[in-house]
Order: C-alpha cells, then structure tokens, then sequence
C-alpha cells in the first residue's frame, strides 16, 4: 500500500496502485468478485426489492416539482442541495452550482433499449437545470457517467462547462465534446474562482472499480470529491465499498458542511461489500469525514443488478442507524426525487 504524508499536519494519504496499465485498490478491505461469485449470485440469491406500481410509488417515494424559484435565487447563508436521482445531486454553495454524476436518461446502460431501468423518473429534465459552474464524475460506470446525459449538457451549455474527472476519463470526455477537463488523483487539487473568492476541488479515494467496456476495466481510476468553498463545504462520496481512506479524507479536509453518501445496492452483502457500502457503513462514513449533515444517494431511482433489499429499507436503516450511534436526528437524511433542502453550518 503506497502512503505519503501530508505536509499539513502529517496525515498518511493513501494512494491508488497503478501495475500494467490498470489501477488498483490499495485497501485490505477490498475484494475483488470472482467469475464463480457473480455465477451464484445471479443463480443463488433472491430479490427482495419489491419495486410495487407507480401509484403506490407516488405515495412512498414520491416526485416533487423542482421549486425553480430557489433554484435561482439559493440561500447564500446555507448550502441548497436537490436529490435529482440515484447518485446524481445538485449542489448551491457560495455562490457555485455543482451537479454531480448526472444520469437523466432511462437506463444505466450502453443501450436505450436494454440495461437497468428507472423506476422513478428524474424530476427535472437538463434544460430545467439553472446555470452550471461545475460538473463532479466519481468513476466511469453507467448508472455516473451517462453518455445521453453528457452529450445534453454540452448541447445546453456549451463545450466549456468545466467537467472534474478521475485520472485517465479525459480523453474519453473530450472525444464526445468536452473542451474544458480537468483530471486528477487522489489528493490532487485544483483551485477555481468562486463568486464569493476561492474554491478548492480536490480528487479523494474510495474503493471501487471502473468499466465501459470488455477491454478497459480500471483503465481509468475511481474516487469521491472535496469541495471547499471560503464559507461551506461538500463531499461527495459517489459509489464505493468502506475503507480506511474515509478517515484521512476527514483529517485532511472535514468537517464538512455536507455529504453525498451512498446508502443502496448493497444486497446480497456476501457479494457486494467490498464494492456497495450498506447503511450501516455509510453512517461509518459521515463520523469518518466529519460531516454535519450527510443526504443518502444511490438508492429509489433504478434496478440495479445487486439492489436485492427492500428499496426503501436504505431509508429505514439509515434512520435506525444514527439512532444507535445517538447521533442528532437528521443529521444523516434522505429527500425525496426533486426534493430542496437548505444546510447551514450552525444547523
């Protein structure tokens, strides 16, 4: 495992394995699925997902209108946050609009026509979006890094919308049109100019993995993202299983005033742990990055293979998890599809 200090205050910063032309997870907690594995999971297990119809839908996870009033004219004492669906999320902080691993077409595939699909539509289309600052990619995967969506934002506005990648996707982002990429690892950073001063984007770990295609697995690297702003700040956590670097990422860069975190897919746990952390672990990661308030993300919005539990039992765990740990209710919640909700620091 390749470790350097940080100058700061000597924090030991993990970093990704790179051997052959692939990366590699660095954490003993990772766990690569084998053939064999995938074979009995599709085989063996049971879906318990129980996705009932759109009327019973509207009633537990429903649709809210995007309030585009409060798009327009955000709070500039909080942090104005709008769950869009599965792990894409609008973020207002500073004066700065960040959208974050937009998917807003039907299915999470290389196909329109085949592939997961949603279950509960995206609230908003791309040309209801107010102006964008910046986009956030975690990793390469379908269900964040959605081909139509990418090619609808560049349409609306314009090939220098600034896109914030993991190391080895900008030539992928370019070849379909986007002009203006930055492409970091982990612990890289790159400062931007805000409305209200200087802002910080940095590229922070997870374990995971990345693919598009029979011949490019890990080819590019997999990650979460810092945002710190001169009053507020955002982590975005993306997709992944626990590990050890939640914990640097909140010696180095918490407390944050936020956190997008991953609470869904994580069923049958014997194959999806090392990649899909569960409630439980997802509370874990708001305590390890010192966030004040965390929203749930990955979860309500597609059928996904590996999304085996109850779909809304991400919800109920995440609320009976923070009750044990006797943190502050509310302090890790989840919103509904086109939900606003406003998060200041002194909440």
């Amino acid at each position: 495992m390749e470790k350097e200090a940080s100058q700061d205050n000597e924090i030991e910063l993990t970093k990704p394995l790179y051997k052959n032309g692939k990366y590699e997870n660095p954490w003993k907690t990772w766990h690569k699925p084998s053939l064999w594995n995938l074979l009995k999971f599709k085989i063996r297990d049971v879906d318990h997902s129980n996705i009932p119809t759109q009327e019973e839908l509207d009633v537990t996870l429903p649709l809210v209108k995007l309030d585009q009033e409060k798009l327009k004219n955000p709070d500039p004492a909080c942090v104005q946050l709008v769950w869009i669906g599965h792990a894409t999320v609008l973020v207002q902080l500073d004066g700065l609009t960040i959208l974050a691993d937009p998917i807003f077409s039907d299915r999470c595939s290389p196909s329109q026509r085949m592939g997961p699909k949603r279950y509960r539509a995206p609230p908003c289309t791309i040309q209801e979006l107010p102006p964008l600052d910046i986009v956030l990619i975690s990793h390469n995967h379908y269900d964040h890094l959605d081909l139509g969506s990418v090619k609808k934002l560049i349409s609306k506005y314009g090939p220098n919308l600034h896109w914030f990648v993991p190391i080895g996707l900008k030539a992928w982002m370019t070849s379909i049109g986007c002009d203006r990429v930055t492409e970091l690892s982990w612990w890289e950073e790159e400062k931007i100019i805000g409305k209200q001063g200087d802002v910080t984007v940095a590229f922070t770990p997870t374990q995971h993995w990345s693919r598009r295609s029979w011949n490019d697995e890990n080819k590019s690297l997999w990650g979460s993202w810092v945002v710190k702003g001169p009053n507020h700040s955002f982590f975005f956590a993306g997709d992944t299983g626990y590990c050890d670097g939640f914990k640097q990422i909140g010696q180095k860069y918490g407390p944050f005033t936020l956190a997008a975190i991953p609470i869904g897919s994580y069923e049958p746990r014997w194959f999806m742990y090392p990649q899909h952390v569960n409630p439980e672990e997802a509370v874990q990661i708001h305590i390890d990055t010192k966030s004040k308030h965390s929203v749930g993300i990955h979860w309500g919005t597609f059928k996904q293979l590996g999304c085996f539990e109850h779909y809304l039992e991400p919800r109920e765990k995440v609320a009976a998890e923070l009750q044990r740990h006797g943190l502050m209710k509310g302090s890790f919640f989840t919103l509904n599809h086109g939900e606003i909700k406003c998060i200041s620091d002194g909440e």
